[in-house]
């Protein structure tokens, strides 16, 4: 059985992390490491940042 392919990018997963304050235990000892709420919460402020991104494109310059 093959694992589905992550969405987001292992750059903005690391840009989240940080911002959570969760990047250490990545560092230490992976992706795997975390609790499932952080991985929530970083599900969560991705989703924020993608709202965030949208709503700047969709104001009139």
């Amino acid at each position: 059985m093959s694992r589905r392919r992550g969405v987001m990018s292992d750059r903005l997963k690391e840009e989240v992390a940080r911002e959570l304050g969760i990047y250490d235990t990545v560092q230490q000892e992976g992706w795997g490491g975390i609790k499932s709420r952080d991985a929530g919460n970083m599900v969560k402020q991705a989703i924020k940042m993608a709202e965030r991104q949208l709503g700047d494109q969709s104001e009139p310059r």
